[in-house]
């Protein structure tokens, strides 16, 4: 798809939402999306997901500023101070 959100059952694809503008926006009209959208996040409840939007928050993980630290394929970020941060607390005082 060159980037998207997708539901698979199973091996089967049962839901897609195509996001082929850098991996991140889609090129499709807004009513589309939504549709899309909604049959990803019926699909996810349909395989036992409780969440109510579930690939919402799968993006959000996705995104290093949100929270203050974030966990990325970089290591730990400290967003607030825009660099990597060490894993170990020392709380040996």
């Amino acid at each position: 798809m060159k980037g998207g959100q997708v539901a698979v059952c199973d091996g089967k694809v049962i839901a897609a939402l195509p996001l082929p503008i850098a991996g991140l926006v889609s090129d499709q009209p807004l009513e589309q999306v939504i549709e899309k959208i909604s049959a990803l996040n019926a699909a996810a409840e349909s395989m036992g997901c409780k969440l109510e939007a579930p690939f919402m928050a799968l993006s959000f993980l996705s995104l290093s500023p949100i929270p203050a630290l974030k966990l990325t394929d970089q290591g730990l970020v400290d967003a607030v101070n825009m660099k990597l941060t060490s894993v170990i607390v020392d709380n040996s005082g």
